[in-house]
């Protein structure tokens, strides 16, 4: 399959280099028209390429999602961790309740699309999967891409019927030079205009019901603090008698927030807790003891959990959660992995 991946790129490559040698000279009065239909001719060979990939893409994941046994869950209650197929930092999360809704939290990098949907479709046993709510922590790549690639060429493939978020002004991205954020918030607002209606923007202290899922949201930006991941969701789910500390990439000031607002104190302690920031630094210490979870999961791709270029704080993190005395750890990097809390 590789091989004939390999082998269409490169026809294509070639077949994109050599045609321009066959044109005729432009002349002054075609030059324009010339670069514009060059333009669009190099355009329509990229999208055919993507759909081609996507296309043995889909045949691949569906085979890999078959032979990792990704089991369908719908009409009870689990959370899916996603890996990452490209070994890369990412979050992507898939949940089904016991009355048969779905959630989705992030999902990574576009090239992982492909692989989400397959995942999907095992999970729910649908051909086009419905997601009652999507939940986007914050705009970076590795967290929101896969809703953006399927929101603008995937509708055909994936449904969904809320999308849920609380975005940073652009303003406040521009201001710290963020440049992926903002490209991201830009991204959004283009796909967006075609379902204003299903977009839900949230604030500090909701709470909802999805299904059997009740949602209590903590924490989503705080303009005094310039880290762009301290601009990230923070929130906690109920679901099958067992609590969910969701954190996204939230940093030290927003998990200290969250720990400072006495309204919150309550709803601190949770069976299981995502660690922030995929574990390489993140919230404080003093917030995973407030949550003092029996599992946590990481998010984390092999060369962050090693601290593989030792420039991150994941031993440091790894060495809190061993000390909290947590009974077990869900790692994303030794493939998909499946909770149940029913």
């Amino acid at each position: 399959m590789k091989r004939m991946l390999s082998a269409y790129v490169a026809i294509l490559l070639v077949f994109m280099c050599v045609m321009p040698a066959f044109a005729l000279p432009a002349t002054a009065e075609r030059e324009a028209d010339g670069a514009a239909a060059g333009v669009t001719f190099t355009a329509f060979f990229v999208s055919i390429g993507a759909k081609i990939k996507s296309f043995f893409n889909r045949i691949k994941y569906s085979f890999e999602v078959k032979k990792e046994g990704v089991p369908n869950t719908m009409n009870r209650n689990a959370v899916h961790m996603l890996k990452s197929v490209e070994d890369t930092i990412c979050d992507s999360f898939i949940i089904t309740t016991e009355d048969g809704k779905v959630i989705a939290i992030d999902g990574s990098h576009t090239a992982e699309t492909d692989y989400f949907i397959q995942y999907l479709k095992a999970v729910t046993g649908q051909k086009v999967p419905k997601i009652d709510a999507w939940f986007l922590t914050h705009p970076h790549d590795d967290h929101v891409q896969v809703f953006d690639e399927v929101a603008a060429n995937r509708t055909r493939q994936v449904s969904f019927d809320k999308v849920m978020l609380k975005y940073a002004p652009y303003d406040f991205y521009a201001a710290v030079q963020n440049t992926e954020a903002m490209e991201l918030i830009a991204e959004f607002d283009r796909v967006s205009r075609a379902f204003p209606e299903k977009v839900q923007v949230l604030n500090d202290g909701d709470v909802f019901n999805i299904g059997a899922a009740k949602i209590t949201v903590l924490y989503t930006f705080d303009p005094q603090w310039t880290n762009p991941n301290e601009a990230s969701l923070i929130f906690r789910m109920d679901l099958g008698g067992k609590s969910i500390m969701f954190t996204g990439d939230a940093q030290v000031n927003a998990g200290n927030k969250v720990l400072a607002n006495p309204e919150y104190s309550a709803l601190m302690k949770c069976d299981i807790c995502k660690t922030a920031h995929h574990g390489q630094d993140g919230v404080s210490r003093e917030f995973y003891e407030a949550v003092s979870p029996e599992i946590c999961l990481w998010p984390t791709p092999t060369w962050v959990w090693d601290n593989r270029n030792g420039n991150l704080q994941t031993p440091e993190v790894r060495a809190w959660i061993e000390e909290l005395g947590v009974k077990q750890n869900y790692l994303a990097w030794q493939g998909s992995q499946v909770i149940y809390l029913d």
